[in-house]
C-alpha cells in the first residue's frame, strides 16, 4: 500500500490542488471580515500591515512628522510584508508639506544596470519575458534606501537610526505570519524553494509556514543597523552594495559596483489636475500612475455619477470604456522622461479627455480604439500607505519589489530580497519603454493626495499594477460623487476594464454583469474580495470637527491606526 506523506502535498497536481483549496478557504474568510473606519484627532498611518503601520504611528507620537513616520513604516513593511516590498525594491512618494511650500515626487524606481543593453533581452533564443521572471537577470538597481533617505533629509525631523528602530526590532524578535501572509507564501512556494537563502527565511522545515509561525529577519536586522551607523549610502558603497553584487555576480546577473554607486533618487514635480473642484496631486513618469489617474478622470468629469447609480450596468460599461482608451495610450506614451519627451501636459489637458469621450457609445462597447503616439521617438506585488500627522504634513508612499518576492533572490547574509522590476520593461525593442542601461522602466504606481480649496483632505494608494489606476478612479468617485466613507469607498466592488476583457469582482450584481455582456463586454468574473484589485490605504480629512478617517483595504492585511 502506497503511504502518503506531507510532502506530497507540494509536488505537482497534489500542491496545485492544496494551493486552490487553501487560497479558497482564505477568500471565505476574508469576506467574512467587516473592514472598520478609524478616526483620530493628531495623527494616523494606514498602511498594508499592522505592524508596520503601528511603527510609523510610534514615530508620530515621539514628536516626527510624516515623513519620519512614513520613512519608518516603509521599513518596517520590508520586514513584516517582504513579498510587496524592501531595500531590493523602488517606489514613489508624494509629500505635501503644511507649510504651503510645493508639493513634490520622489522618484527612487529601480534602474537597468549599465550592461542591460537591448541585445541581451531581445534576441532569437531569449525574450525579456523568458529572462526576467525571475533570477538574477531581472533586477534593477534598487531606490528603496535612496528614496527614504532622501525624503527624510529634505523634510524630515528625525535621524535615519531613529526611524529605523521600529523595523530592527521587528526583524529581531520576528513577527507572526497572517493567513494572507502565508497564503502568498504558499503561492510563491516554488518560487521561494529555487533560493535556499529565500527559503531559510520564509520557509519553515522546507515547507510554506501556517498562520501564526513566528519569522524572524536577524540578517535584515544588520543590514539595518549597518544604515542607521553608516548612513544610506552604506547600501550602494559598503558593505551591502558589495553583498549584493557578489550575489548577483554569482547567479549571471550585471548589477556592478559602478551602477550601484550611479543611482540617484530624483526629486521631481508631481502631475496635477483635476475633478469636480478637487486638485489632484500624483506621481510623474517614469510612472504613468498619476498621468493617467488624471486623464481617466477627465474622461467622466462631464458625466452625472451619482444620477446613472453606483455599480449600476450605465455607469460601469462608460467606467470600462474609458479605462480601455487610457491604458491603450499609457502602453504607447509611457516612458522614463530622462529618454523621452512624455506628453503629460497633453495626456492630462480636459480638451483632449473630451476627445476621447466622443469615442463612448453608451449602449455598446467598442475595441477599435487607437491610441496616437504623442512621445518623440506592466507588477503585482506592491505596498503603499498613507500618513498624515498633527500638522496635517502628508505623504503617499507605493513602492514595490514586483511580483510577489521579486526575483527570489535574498542576498546572503542581508536578509534583502531583490526585485524583479526590469520585467516592467516593454517586451519589444524600438519602443520608448524597451529596456536600455541606466533607464527606469515604466510603472502605474501612483501615491494621491487630494486638495480642496488648498486645503489636505486625502491621501490614498494602491497596489495592483495597472488596476492600481482604475481601483484610485473608483475610490475617488465613491468619495466625490457618491459621497462614502473612506472605508466604504475602499471595499466596494471594483471593476477593471484592460483591452478586451472586462475584470469584475464577484459581488456585481448578476442583472449588471449580464446588461454588460449584452452590450458587448467580454466578461471575467474574479472573487468577492480579490487581491487582483488591490489593496487601497487611505486618510481622509473631513467632518466638524475635522479628523483623520482612514481606511485599510480587507483584500489584503491593511490597518489604520491613529492618535
Amino acid at each position: 500500500m502506497n503511504r502518503f506523506r506531507l510532502r506530497d502535498l507540494f509536488h505537482g497536481n497534489n500542491f496545485r490542488f492544496f494551493r486552490e483549496i487553501l487560497s479558497l478557504i482564505f477568500l471565505l474568510l476574508l469576506a467574512s471580515v467587516s473592514a472598520q473606519e478609524v478616526t483620530a484627532e493628531h495623527g494616523m498611518v494606514a498602511s498594508a500591515q499592522p505592524l508596520a503601520s503601528r511603527a510609523g504611528l510610534e514615530i508620530l507620537q515621539k514628536g516626527g512628522n510624516a515623513v519620519d513616520a512614513a520613512v519608518a513604516t516603509a521599513f518596517a513593511l520590508g520586514v513584516v510584508e517582504p513579498n510587496a516590498s524592501g531595500l531590493g525594491g523602488g517606489g514613489f512618494m508624494v509629500i505635501r508639506m503644511a507649510d504651503g511650500s510645493p508639493a513634490l515626487t520622489i522618484d527612487y524606481r529601480e534602474m537597468a544596470p549599465g550592461k542591460a543593453e537591448p541585445g541581451l533581452y531581445y534576441t532569437s533564443k531569449h525574450s525579456l519575458d523568458s529572462l526576467t521572471r525571475s533570477g538574477a537577470k531581472s533586477v534593477g538597481v534598487p531606490g528603496t534606501v535612496a528614496g527614504l533617505a532622501l525624503a527624510l533629509e529634505k523634510y524630515g525631523t528625525m535621524s535615519l537610526a531613529e526611524v529605523l528602530q521600529p523595523a530592527i526590532r521587528l526583524a529581531l524578535d520576528g513577527y507572526r505570519v497572517t493567513e494572507n501572509f502565508s497564503a502568498m507564501i504558499l503561492n510563491s512556494y516554488e518560487l521561494i524553494q529555487q533560493h535556499p537563502a529565500t527559503a531559510a527565511i520564509y520557509l519553515q522545515n522546507d515547507f510554506p509556514p501556517p498562520a501564526g509561525t513566528v519569522i524572524k529577519n536577524p540578517d535584515l536586522a544588520h543590514s539595518y543597523e549597518l544604515l542607521a551607523q553608516k548612513g544610506a549610502s552604506e547600501f550602494y558603497r559598503g558593505e551591502i552594495g558589495e553583498a549584493i553584487v557578489k550575489q548577483l555576480g554569482k547567479e549571471g546577473g550585471f548589477i556592478t559596483r559602478g551602477d550601484l554607486q550611479k543611482y540617484r533618487a530624483i526629486l521631481k514635480k508631481p502631475v496635477t489636475g483635476s475633478y469636480r473642484g478637487y486638485r489632484i496631486i500624483s506621481s510623474s513618469p517614469p510612472t504613468g500612475g498619476g498621468t493617467h489617474l488624471v486623464e481617466l478622470l477627465n474622461i467622466l468629469e462631464k458625466y452625472d455619477l451619482k444620477k446613472l447609480g453606483h455599480n449600476s450596468a450605465d455607469y460601469l460599461h462608460i467606467l470600462a470604456e474609458a479605462m480601455k482608451m487610457v491604458f491603450a495610450d499609457k502602453n504607447l506614451n509611457m516612458a522614463d522622461p530622462a529618454f523621452y519627451r512624455v506628453p503629460v501636459k497633453k495626456l492630462t489637458d480636459k480638451s483632449y479627455a473630451d476627445k476621447l469621450r466622443e469615442r463612448i457609445r453608451p449602449d455598446r462597447a467598442r475595441f477599435d480604439y487607437r491610441a496616437p503616439q504623442l512621445v518623440s521617438r506592466e507588477s503585482g506585488s506592491t505596498t503603499h500607505l498613507s500618513v498624515v500627522d498633527k500638522d496635517r504634513n502628508m505623504v503617499a508612499l507605493t513602492q514595490s519589489i514586483n511580483l510577489w518576492f521579486g526575483s527570489g533572490i535574498t542576498v546572503e547574509g542581508t536578509g534583502i530580497l531583490l526585485n524583479n522590476h526590469l520585467r516592467d520593461f516593454s517586451r519589444a525593442p524600438g519602443k520608448p519603454n524597451s529596456i536600455e542601461p541606466y533607464k527606469r522602466p515604466v510603472s502605474s504606481i501612483a501615491p494621491t493626495i487630494l486638495l480642496k480649496d488648498g486645503k489636505p483632505v486625502l491621501t490614498i494608494g494602491t497596489p495592483g499594477g495597472t488596476r492600481i489606476i482604475s481601483a484610485l478612479a473608483q475610490i475617488i468617485i465613491n468619495i466625490v460623487d457618491f459621497g462614502m466613507d473612506i472605508d466604504a469607498a475602499i471595499e466596494a466592488p471594483r471593476i477593471h476594464a484592460y483591452g478586451k476583457t472586462l475584470n469584475l469582482e464577484g459581488r456585481i450584481p448578476t442583472s449588471v454583469v449580464k446588461e454588460l455582456e449584452k452590450r458587448g463586454h467580454k466578461v471575467r468574473m474574479r472573487e468577492d474580495y480579490d487581491k487582483y484589485f488591490g489593496g487601497a490605504q487611505g486618510i481622509l480629512i473631513e467632518g466638524n470637527p475635522l479628523l483623520l478617517h482612514g481606511g485599510a483595504d480587507s483584500r489584503r492585511d491593511g490597518m489604520a491606526v491613529g492618535y
